[in-house]
């Protein structure tokens, strides 16, 4: 709700204001932009690619990505690096979005099984969906309040969604819950928040966007008046009991349909699936490339070889073990 909903209308009647001027977050081209500015005030590395950050900071604010590259200095010189890395900027992103690492929760092995099997769903959905975007990096780090979570790489903003998108992103969100089912015949309340999401989307999809054919091509919201300066909303709804029950089907045959293709993904690439979920018991993080190492040697052995030519020791440039590093959220 934007503050302008929560005026007195008597301040908005013609002539209190004479402009109103709409400031909307930054762009991709707008986050690289804005990133290059703060990023004149360190010293960075050769490698660093301010064009993948900025592709993974989709809805930062201006402040948000300055506070990023503070953040990303901060841990360069508690590392005692000289410049700032890709790594010190991925780890100030992980840590301004969700929060910082939660060092102090040892999680228990069952626990950590299931976050891995739950993150290894979204990822290899996230994999086999070609409305999502590309798989950008998968953990099972605890931070802020996720247990583990699945990156994507944008390709670029996207302003307005198809209908063939929506379902994507729903079965992706329920990947992880449907992996559950899959490998351990039982449920946790770990995709509570994947759940929220896909509800959500759904229910937009039915009575925002006109994406259901049983519905049809009408907005059944609720309107909505402020009694009084302050005050909270009031409202009724626009439709009758009957189109209510008929739009909570249509929420539930969505999500209920997606869950079902996610769970014949994970079905269908079982063995990857896996080979996902082992790789993250052991390793923690992992990035696209490394999954793709992981799918063409079918061995978690030969990502640890890979891992190591890499000069990295118990982990990958963006990670390594519990004692170094620095979500769709589970």
């Amino acid at each position: 709700m934007c503050i302008r909903d929560r005026l007195d209308p008597a301040l908005l009647r013609p002539g209190r204001f004479d402009k109103v001027v709409q400031v909307d977050m930054p762009d991709m081209k707008a986050r690289e932009e804005i990133l290059k500015v703060h990023a004149r005030k360190v010293r960075m590395a050769q490698d660093v690619d301010l064009k993948v950050i900025a592709k993974t900071t989709p809805m930062f604010s201006g402040a948000e990505l300055e506070a990023l590259i503070n953040e990303a200095a901060l841990t360069a010189v508690a590392r005692e690096k000289d410049s700032v890395d890709m790594e010190c900027l991925e780890d100030a992103r992980d840590k301004v979005r969700w929060g910082r690492q939660r060092k102090s929760r040892m999680m228990e092995d069952e626990e950590k099984k299931l976050t891995a099997y739950h993150e290894a769903g979204h990822a290899i959905c996230s994999y086999h969906l070609p409305a999502v975007d590309k798989l950008h990096k998968v953990t099972i780090i605890p931070r802020g309040p996720a247990g583990g979570m699945t990156m994507l790489m944008p390709k670029k903003d996207v302003r307005l969604v198809n209908r063939q998108r929506v379902l994507a992103e729903i079965t992706l969100g329920l990947g992880g819950r449907a992996a559950e089912e899959v490998f351990f015949d039982d449920m946790t309340s770990g995709a509570s928040s994947d759940i929220q999401r896909a509800t959500e989307l759904a229910r937009m999809m039915v009575c925002e966007w006109g994406m259901s054919e049983r519905v049809g091509p009408v907005r059944y919201g609720i309107t909505q008046r402020n009694v009084y300066l302050g005050a909270d909303f009031v409202g009724r709804t626009e439709f009758s009991d009957e189109t209510a029950r008929i739009i909570d089907e249509e929420v539930q045959r969505i999500v209920s349909e997606c869950y079902e293709k996610a769970k014949e993904i994970i079905t269908e690439h079982r063995e990857q699936t896996e080979l996902i979920a082992e790789a993250l018991m052991r390793f923690e993080v992992l990035d696209a490339e490394e999954v793709e190492t992981l799918f063409r040697e079918k061995s978690i052995e030969a990502l640890a070889r890979a891992r190591g030519r890499k000069g990295e020791v118990g982990g990958s440039g963006q990670s390594g073990d519990s004692s170094q590093h620095t979500r769709h959220a589970q």
